[in-house]
């Protein structure tokens, strides 16, 4: 992609979001940021933390993570290049591309662009057009909903991200319980992990949320084809909140351990979707309980205890993504509109 298409880019990227303000200062935000920072990072996790700090309005740090992406670049345009599935990567894609606008640096800008380029012409896909998440095997995650699609709507793919959503949907989604199974193999047209894992569908929500919101006014029929799902996806998690706020990891196995992030995940789409005006305000007292919820989980270090934990997501722990989705949970939250005086 060259000069001119990075400029019209920004552009478009101006066009569909707010200007960033002053960083929002908060003693607790901090603190979590730090501890986030500390943190050894995949692919994914140095995308979304960058993504939470450009949220949070800290330009400086945004540029900081970008500039450490860079580092780890891949000789096929993947930025920040550690483990993590084949588009993993691209979840930082809009905060690596903000961070070229915000400095005007050349490298910055290439670099950007060159992890676009990737999305949309390099990474292995399906015969309908819709990304794998892996490498090495034809699967469809419901991770990938966060992957390239935010990424796609903020540089002004609008087409290609709706194909991703569609392609994802078609294969993943369950109707009848209102949520998405966690890994299709598309090879043998059969489900690898059929469970409804509670983090895989927040990472469904909060992807769906940013594209809603990338949208400019004359995309008001895709809004209208997302905005529906986004809530029959809300639904089907409420459906098996806990009293305390939080779900278990897959989330209608009471057996399953009880976990935090999807409840930052889902509050994050929630505030910013009453905010923005494309969900009820009759959302925000579930999304209040999660935030209240997921709060008491943060320790005296920063750390946001009992999230999916990383290395292994198995079990109850801290990772760099439950650090960033508090960090976004807490920014959606403060917004104007976020919390109605009146609910519909």
């Amino acid at each position: 992609m060259n000069r001119r298409s990075f400029l019209c880019g920004s552009a478009i990227l101006g066009a569909v979001r707010p200007s960033l303000g002053a960083p929002i200062n908060d003693a607790r935000l901090e603190k979590v940021a730090q501890a986030a920072l500390a943190m050894q990072r995949h692919s994914w996790e140095q995308g979304i933390l960058a993504q939470a700090f450009l949220d949070r309005g800290d330009q400086e740090r945004v540029v900081l993570m970008a500039k450490a992406a860079i580092v780890e670049k891949a000789a096929d345009g993947r930025l920040a290049a550690i483990g993590g599935g084949i588009t993993d990567p691209a979840m930082g894609g809009t905060a690596y591309w903000r961070a070229g606008e915000f400095t005007g640096d050349p490298q910055m800008q290439r670099a950007a662009s060159g992890m676009l380029e990737f999305v949309l012409k390099k990474a292995p896909r399906a015969a309908d057009g819709t990304c794998y998440h892996v490498a090495n095997a034809p699967e469809m995650w419901a991770d990938s909903y966060y992957t390239t699609p935010p990424f796609l709507a903020a540089t002004g793919h609008y087409d290609e991200a709706m194909l991703q959503i569609e392609g994802l949907q078609k294969r993943l989604w369950n109707p009848e319980n209102k949520l998405l199974s966690h890994i299709w193999d598309d090879g043998r047209g059969q489900f690898k992990h059929q469970a409804f894992w509670g983090v895989g569908n927040g990472w469904a929500a909060a992807g769906i949320t940013r594209v809603i919101a990338a949208l400019p006014a004359g995309r008001e029929a895709d809004r209208q084809r997302l905005a529906p799902f986004l809530k029959e996806l809300l639904d089907g998690c409420l459906a098996h909140q806990r009293a305390d706020g939080l779900f278990h990891d897959v989330v209608d196995r009471p057996e399953s351990f009880v976990e935090t992030n999807l409840a930052q995940m889902l509050a994050f789409s929630i505030y910013t979707g009453v905010a923005g005006g494309w969900l009820p305000a009759s959302y925000v007292p579930a999304a209040d309980r999660m935030r209240a919820a997921a709060r008491a989980k943060v320790d005296q270090y920063g750390f946001v205890q009992g999230v999916c934990g990383a290395p292994r997501f198995d079990s109850a722990g801290v990772a760099t993504e439950g650090q960033a989705f508090f960090l976004m949970m807490e920014v959606a939250g403060a917004k104007p509109g976020a919390h109605p005086a009146n609910s519909d």
